[in-house]
C-alpha cells in the first residue's frame, strides 16, 4: 500500500480543511473595517488562513459572532500548513461593563427608594 498523494489531491484536501474550519468558527478577528475568520485559536495566540490574512501586527479585536470577546496586541510568529499563526503579547478581555476603581461592599443596597 502506497501513501504518496499527489500535489494536486493534497491541494484539494487543504482547501477542504480550510473551508471546514471557516464554516465552523464563529471567531473573527478585526482591525479597523477589515476583519478576517479565525480557523482556529489557543491560549497564548490564534491562527487565519495564509491566503487571504495579511502579517498582522499591533492592535486587533477578536469577535464571536457579534460578541466583543478580547482586545488584543499581536505579531505574526509563524506559516505553516496554509495557517498563519499569531501569537498574543497582551490580551485584555473585553467587559459589558466598565470597570470600577473602588471596593464594593458585598452587603450594600441593591437599589434606593425615593420619596415622591
Amino acid at each position: 500500500m502506497t501513501t504518496f498523494l499527489t500535489r494536486e489531491l493534497r491541494e484539494g484536501l487543504d482547501a477542504a480543511r480550510k473551508l471546514a474550519a471557516k464554516k465552523k468558527s464563529r471567531l473573527k478577528v478585526e482591525v479597523g473595517q477589515e476583519s478576517w475568520p479565525v480557523l482556529r485559536m489557543w491560549q497564548g495566540g490564534f491562527a487565519l488562513d495564509a491566503d487571504v490574512a495579511p502579517h498582522l501586527r499591533g492592535l486587533v479585536d477578536l469577535y464571536d459572532g457579534s460578541r466583543h470577546l478580547m482586545q488584543a496586541l499581536v505579531v505574526a510568529s509563524e506559516e505553516e500548513g496554509g495557517e498563519l499563526r499569531f501569537e498574543f503579547k497582551r490580551a485584555t478581555r473585553a467587559e459589558e461593563r466598565p470597570a470600577i476603581d473602588y471596593e464594593r461592599d458585598e452587603n450594600a443596597p441593591v437599589g434606593l427608594i425615593g420619596y415622591l
